[in-house]
């Protein structure tokens, strides 16, 4: 893995990660930027909510488990103390006819093996989640 960063004007960069996929990072107005992408801990977020959809779309596919619908929103403030990410909370919205047992021992499974939870959680930051299941019909 790696990743390059070029400046492009102001404080916006285009962040590339070799293998021709790029995200544009960028600070909002409010901190004097043009707000042309998401900032560096918004792109930490970003990541959090697609490693946690990922691995349990991986999960899933190996407990047989079939689902229509996945949504994770995690939502984490930034501590006036640190400068950095504090607790955050994850939000998943999942939409499957599987039983709510076998849903959730799949969801505990993703959140021990997430690499950027394990990340998040080796830098001290608290997460919380909420797994909600829809039955579909």
């Amino acid at each position: 893995m790696k990743a390059r960063t070029i400046w492009n004007e102001n404080f916006k960069s285009i962040v590339d990660n070799g293998r021709g996929h790029e995200i544009v990072c960028d600070l909002p107005p409010a901190q004097n930027g043009d707000d042309m992408g998401a900032t560096a801990l918004e792109v930490c977020l970003m990541s959090y909510s697609g490693c946690v959809a990922t691995i349990f779309a991986m999960m899933a596919k190996k407990m047989r488990i079939e689902f229509s619908a996945l949504e994770v929103d995690v939502e984490g403030e930034k501590s006036e103390e640190t400068g950095t990410i504090g607790d955050v909370i994850v939000n998943v919205n999942i939409e499957s006819e599987q039983l709510e047992e076998k849903i959730r021992k799949c969801m505990d499974m993703t959140l021990k093996t997430c690499p950027v939870g394990v990340l998040f959680a080796n830098a001290g930051v608290q997460s919380s989640y909420n797994l909600n299941i829809k039955a579909t019909v």
